[in-house]
């Protein structure tokens, strides 16, 4: 296929502007400038980008951000009829996974493709792709508390991998923290708010990576934009 045709059905413009991008030399395929015009590219495997950002190709994989509600399982489907974020996304006709999970209290962003290599990578600690959270804690939390779980809070022998802490709001019975960490030990956050003395009440993901939940309502879904994707696929090297 035209690599001006395969630019312009990623939703990078018209296939004029298309040219336009391609004789600037702002498009690489496969890590190399390309530059003339009625150069031909397997969409499904060349790994084609404009202006250092990958962009979403033909290839059929889909990825979807759900806000996740509490109280929903992540699992594909349940067998004891509970629900499930596979009924959250039974209108898309591809075979999704979810990207990790949260557990059925913990609310927010989940990451959803049939995309199995990106979905390995991102789930996989040496891309180190950080993921942050709003949590809302008993007690008033103060900045002795934030500097011990910066320095790192040690569960299960190892520190809890804190790449950030931030104090957004304290009263007198609860306080509200922004948290972000580049590990997925099961439950770890709760794990580590109940050692430092400030249980969680809510705990919300509001990002992994470069992906924002944003004004996602709690139980829907939405398909990434191209230009999303293209950061999200560089996150993780593909």
């Amino acid at each position: 296929m035209r690599l001006q045709k395969v630019l312009a059905a990623a939703g990078l413009g018209s296939r004029r502007k298309c040219e336009e991008f391609i004789t600037a030399g702002r498009v690489t395929v496969n890590g190399e400038v390309s530059d003339e015009l009625g150069a031909r590219v397997n969409p499904d495997a060349d790994v084609i980008h404009v202006d250092g950002v990958r962009i979403a190709q033909t290839s059929g994989h889909v990825v979807v951000a759900l806000n996740k509600p509490r109280g929903v399982v992540t699992t594909m489907s349940d067998e004891h009829g509970r629900e499930c974020v596979g009924d959250l996304v039974a209108e898309f006709e591809e075979r999704l996974f979810h990207v990790g999970r949260l557990d059925a209290d913990t609310e927010g962003l989940l990451l959803l493709t049939n995309d199995g290599e990106l979905s390995q990578r991102l789930g996989h600690p040496s891309h180190g792709i950080i993921k942050t959270y709003l949590a809302k804690l008993e007690g008033r939390v103060d900045k002795g508390v934030i500097t011990k779980i910066i320095a790192g809070v040690v569960i299960d022998g190892s520190p809890v991998a804190v790449t950030d802490c931030k104090l957004i709001e304290t009263g007198k019975s609860h306080s509200i923290v922004e948290i972000s960490i580049h590990e997925g030990r099961n439950r770890i956050l709760r794990r580590l708010f109940d050692e430092v003395g400030h249980p969680v009440v809510d705990l919300v993901r509001t990002q992994i990576g470069p992906i924002l939940l944003g004004n996602l309502k709690s139980g829907h879904v939405r398909t990434l934009a191209n230009k999303e994707l293209g950061k999200l696929y560089n996150a993780v090297g593909l």
